[in-house]
């Protein structure tokens, strides 16, 4: 482990844990995601020139790390409530909810990267199958503005893979 890094740890850790349970209401999200920015110093390594600049490197790090955690549970939440709406014949097993789920989290990293009304656009073209025209309406713009979006998100998803 860099040096760097090791300090870092041992200087702030307790204090990113402490601000991660605070804003999150929970110690083991809390010691997850903690963990997890410095799973990332490590693989990126930083230096910085005083604690006050990497406290606020590690704050704003553990902000956009609490944000994809939110998302990714309301996606999981968005996915749990559809299978309670399936009839019971209809569920899918375990390991093929795992797979959609993934799918989902997947899909919702990429959409986050890319314009919103795009990602709606997207969203409602190809995963509720709704016409060019009903987009359209919906987002008020043209349909071919509709398509341009959807062709934004698809390249997108092409480069990102």
């Amino acid at each position: 482990m860099p040096p760097n890094v090791e300090t870092l740890y041992s200087d702030h850790h307790v204090w990113l844990q402490s601000w991660l349970r605070r804003r999150l209401g929970n110690a083991a999200d809390a010691a997850d995601l903690a963990h997890d920015a410095f799973l990332r110093l490590l693989t990126v390594p930083r230096s910085f020139g005083s604690a006050p600049e990497a406290r606020v490197y590690l704050r704003t790090m553990a902000g956009g790390l609490c944000v994809d955690l939110w998302r990714r549970r309301q996606v999981e939440q968005a996915w749990l409530d559809t299978l309670a709406a399936m009839p019971q014949a209809h569920v899918p097993s375990g390991e093929h909810q795992t797979m959609v789920l993934e799918a989902l989290q997947e899909i919702d990293r990429m959409l986050c990267k890319v314009p919103v009304k795009a990602a709606h656009a997207f969203v409602m073209a190809v995963g509720c199958d709704m016409t060019d025209k009903e987009v359209a309406e919906e987002l008020g713009v043209s349909t071919r503005m509709v398509r341009k979006y959807v062709a934004q998100v698809m390249l997108h998803c092409l480069r990102a893979r």
